[in-house]
């Protein structure tokens, strides 16, 4: 659901269809956030939230958030500038097979609204 979700807000931020954000990673909403809450309130919402497992699953879910918005969007920026770095050396002969992958991580907002949608999506079916 988040990655169609996804498709659409770059559809609509781009005017342009980016087949590659039905299964990329990065942008509006964080897919990885949604999964992870939505089965973080399943379980919960099947076992009680008074269940260990719950929160295990619930610190399980903050790191993944927490890689989605934090280090892989850190990666994403290291990869910006090596890739403009390389543009720059070009001029120079250095021949690159091919660019860094630069959207890999979220924005906190991004974030946030996936988890949401977990959340949301989780209620809805149990």
């Amino acid at each position: 659901m988040s990655q169609a979700i996804k498709f659409f807000t770059c559809l609509i931020k781009t005017k342009k269809m980016h087949m590659d954000r039905i299964m990329g990673s990065g942008g509006m909403p964080s897919s990885h956030s949604a999964s992870v809450m939505a089965a973080t309130i399943s379980l919960g919402e099947i076992n009680g939230y008074g269940h260990p497992f719950f929160g295990a699953f619930l610190i399980f879910a903050f790191i993944v958030m927490y890689d989605a918005a934090g280090v892989r969007r850190a990666a994403g920026k290291h990869a910006k500038a090596i890739n403009h770095i390389v543009e720059t050396l070009e001029t120079y002969s250095l021949e690159i097979d091919e660019r860094l992958k630069e959207l890999l991580g979220h924005t906190y907002l991004e974030v946030i609204v996936g988890a949401a949608l977990g959340v949301v999506i989780a209620l809805i079916i149990n």
